[in-house]
């Protein structure tokens, strides 16, 4: 097969203030063949989207190269197309305009742009509903029609970012299977996919090969190829096999950079928001039966209803406060997470104090200097100038928030944003 797509040793960044640079992406290298739907799986904000609108053309990088159909993409090229997230219909357009509008730059035949307009709206499953406009259809048909623009110029390579995360669980369901029945029966005027996503069984579900993306800043850490005939079936061993063996992958890079950053740990340690109540709540759902404190993380988020977005942090924060491990795709309770699922509130909060006093450097460096004032308070701006001289002013944000959230619930300091200054309720 040929390759489509080309893209080698590409580094993205962005400035930041203080004329440093946040980089995304580097050395970032895929190849997507014609006949292939790949997927790109990694948490929000791991520069997924961002490499999208370098193959699009939409922005340049700093480096490295993008070649579609081996000529070198320097701008929007024709013969890639885009599924976005949110739709991003025209309100005061119908179906048949929306679609109708991703023809208008080909200066086509009138007659031409209404015929292959009105094509890909039947394709889609939307005949019927040409004369409609976006505020009479539901999420999905919006999304249907999205698709519908993108697939009416009829591309070589469809870009596709999170289509169906904006969709309700069944609405998705439905999309993606008509969507997969299309491309096997090559009914599709499409040569390859790119699909960005942070759902591991949707990347399974469709995709040839999956790419693992890490973060800050993304590398392609794995190239996983799926090999099962289309349709799949989502109880199949082998379909659990690979839904399996990508959460240890990802799971254990995970846990290498957590270990790797408790061993320089630093104030300026990352920090993830997530709040008590979602710590708490997988603590008991863990140390409930079935799980009796231990669990394949695929279990506990098809139980629990949790996407990767929303698992991993909360299993991070539990790792870094010693309430959990994180090991081969399992979860499981340490002897202070079981102390801490049978405790009473008081004792709860205790646990969790002293969690984050003995495993979160910002915190006890926070509490260290409260202690140590006589008036017992402190501006935020002063820790929010230390932790920005090592790290990105969202991520310094970020990891104050967490704090602040973590230390109310285990009475370790207080936190007033009217007056944004911490201090100690009762200071010994």
């Amino acid at each position: 097969m040929a390759n489509l797509l080309e893209i080698h040793n590409v580094r993205r960044s962005f400035p930041r203030s203080g004329g440093e640079e946040l980089l995304v992406l580097d050395d970032v290298n895929l190849t997507l063949k014609e006949g292939e739907i790949v997927g790109l799986l990694g948490r929000s904000g791991s520069g997924k989207s961002t490499l999208l609108r370098l193959i699009a053309g939409l922005a340049r990088p700093q480096g490295g190269t993008l070649s579609y159909m081996g000529a070198p993409i320097q701008g929007p090229a024709q013969g890639v197309a885009m599924v976005f997230q949110g739709f991003a219909l025209f309100p005061w357009m119908t179906v048949l305009e929306n679609v109708q509008l991703g023809l208008e730059a080909l200066n086509l035949p009138q007659a031409e742009i209404r015929r292959r307009a009105l094509a890909a709206i039947d394709l889609i499953g939307l005949d019927g509903y040409e004369s409609a406009y976006p505020r009479e259809l539901s999420g999905g048909m919006r999304q249907r029609v999205g698709f519908a623009r993108a697939v009416v110029v009829h591309p070589n390579i469809l870009l596709m970012d999170e289509p169906f995360s904006a969709l309700d669980v069944l609405t998705a369901e439905n999309l993606r299977t008509d969507l997969i029945d299309l491309w096997t029966n090559r009914k599709l005027p499409i040569k390859g996919i790119l699909l960005v996503t942070h759902n591991i069984e949707e990347a399974v579900l469709m995709c040839d090969r999956v790419l693992l993306f890490s973060s800050t800043p993304a590398r392609i850490s794995a190239d996983i190829a799926i090999n099962l005939p289309q349709p799949r079936e989502r109880t199949s061993p082998q379909f659990e096999d690979y839904v399996d063996r990508i959460y240890v992958e990802m799971t254990a890079r995970r846990v290498e950079r957590m270990r790797a950053q408790a061993a320089t740990a630093s104030i300026a340690m990352p920090l993830h928001h997530v709040s008590p109540n979602q710590i708490s709540g997988l603590i008991e759902a863990l140390a409930a039966p079935p799980y009796d404190g231990k669990a394949d993380l695929p279990d506990i988020a098809y139980e629990q209803e949790l996407e990767v977005d929303e698992l991993f942090p909360v299993a991070e924060a539990m790792q870094l406060l010693r309430l959990a491990d994180v090991e081969g795709g399992d979860i499981k309770l340490t002897h202070m997470g079981k102390r801490f699922a049978d405790g009473e509130l008081n004792e709860r909060k205790e646990i969790f104090s002293r969690a984050i006093m003995s495993n979160v450097p910002l915190a006890a460096h926070i509490r260290k200097v409260l202690d140590e004032r006589v008036s017992h308070s402190a501006p935020k701006s002063r820790f929010l100038d230390e932790l920005e001289d090592h790290m990105a002013e969202d991520a310094a944000e970020e990891a104050l928030k967490t704090v602040v959230s973590w230390a109310r619930f285990g009475e370790l300091f207080s936190y007033d944003d009217d007056s944004a200054m911490f201090s100690l309720e009762n200071p010994t």
